[in-house]
């Protein structure tokens, strides 16, 4: 059990909200295989456009001009692949390789929201999340998420869950446009943001190296023990929690 007497409860997602395996075993390999169709139907979409600026951007280019002209894709002759292939094969190893950068959240994302939006996709969320929500919010305290989703995606994957809508809990949402999340500069961003001291905000997540950040920028921490979690070191110095049912406020 936690005492919590701050006023803003800030939230990762994977993990700590909803199970890892949902991320993995359906979002990831939704957005995955339709990626080709995607990009081929919304090319020149400004929302798109934008996403591959973000990817050729994460890449070390200037724009996305430039990478499709760059690339390295192991051929002798790069140039002359079709920006569409270029793309999709960074893609591939950017997703292989389970990276978090901006520019593929962004995409994602927009996959995503075309799956909850025909109903092909309800996201998971543990059955304390919503009630937990419900008492923080009568209780007159904000909670928040913070995850290397896209900001979008986030709100779409709360408005689309088991439990509901969930997004009339949330008044606010960071990803990784505020900063990496193993990066104490993150969170004080954050607090910032909230014009809260960071003493007054407590960070949940199933990922120590985010906590560790997240306490090295002044906020207090809890680390969620979901089924499926990777066990955290012994002696990582956080307090843990298997439900939300066990913050309570003071």
């Amino acid at each position: 059990m936690i005492l919590f007497s701050g006023r803003v409860l800030l939230l990762d997602v994977e993990g700590t909200t909803s199970s890892v395996s949902y991320v993995y075993d359906v979002l990831f390999p939704y957005a995955k295989e339709r990626m080709r169709d995607f990009l081929d139907a919304h090319w020149n979409d400004p929302q798109v456009e934008r996403a591959r600026e973000l990817i050729a951007h994460d890449a070390g280019s200037p724009s996305f001009a430039a990478f499709a002209e760059t690339a390295d894709l192991g051929s002798d002759s790069p140039e002359e692949t079709p920006p569409l292939e270029t793309l999709l094969s960074h893609l591939e190893r950017l997703m292989a390789g389970d990276a978090k950068t901006t520019g593929l959240k962004d995409l994602q994302g927009l996959i995503w929201r075309d799956g909850f939006t025909s109903g092909s996709l309800t996201s998971h969320v543990y059955p304390d999340v919503a009630p937990a929500l419900a008492a923080w919010t009568a209780a007159g305290r904000e909670a928040r998420i913070f995850s290397s989703g896209s900001i979008a995606a986030q709100r779409l994957f709360m408005a689309h869950t088991v439990s509901g809508d969930l997004t009339r809990f949330f008044s606010g949402n960071y990803d990784t446009t505020i900063g990496p999340k193993r990066s104490a500069s993150s969170y004080a961003a954050i607090a910032a943001d909230v014009k809260k001291p960071a003493g007054e905000i407590l960070f949940v997540s199933d990922v120590v190296a985010e906590l560790d950040a997240a306490l090295a920028a002044g906020m207090q921490t809890a680390l969620a023990v979901r089924p499926g979690n990777a066990p955290a070191p012994p002696g990582h110095g956080h307090a843990a929690i298997e439900s939300f049912a066990q913050i309570e406020l003071a």
